[in-house]
């Protein structure tokens, strides 16, 4: 990826289109906003393909994200705790908790940063 450096923050062309990040949100995505999105969606991209997977069927799945940002210094994100809304789901409690476990192994962007920002999940079903 290439950054190119604006007035009010960075500009880079992807294949959708092109992404504006700044420190200030009038102008584009906060860093750490793309940062918790690629963690969440991440989860939740590879959490659906674990449900295919294991032929469990579902109709929706929302994340809410929850972010703890240190008050102190760089504002490093310290944690985020995820929760999963399935909706129309067929499959017990604990088959989702084994579903949510192989997620965190094999999503690229928990593995990524685990060693650094506490990542916690929860979920229900409806």
């Amino acid at each position: 990826m290439e950054f190119k450096m604006k007035e009010n923050g960075f500009e880079t062309d992807v294949e959708f289109g092109t992404l504006q990040v700044s420190g200030n949100a009038e102008h584009g995505f906060r860093p750490y906003q793309l940062l918790v999105s690629s963690i969440a969606v991440c989860s939740g991209g590879v959490l659906r393909k674990v449900l295919e997977k294991k032929r469990v069927a579902y109709e929706d799945i929302h994340i809410k994200a929850d972010v703890v940002r240190n008050t102190e210094g760089a504002q490093e994100i310290q944690a985020v705790h995820m929760h999963f809304t399935i909706s129309g789901c067929d499959a017990s409690e604990q088959k989702i908790e084994k579903s949510l476990e192989v997620t965190r192994k094999n999503c690229s962007m928990v593995q990524s940063v685990k060693e650094s920002i506490e990542i916690t999940e929860s979920f229900e079903l409806k």
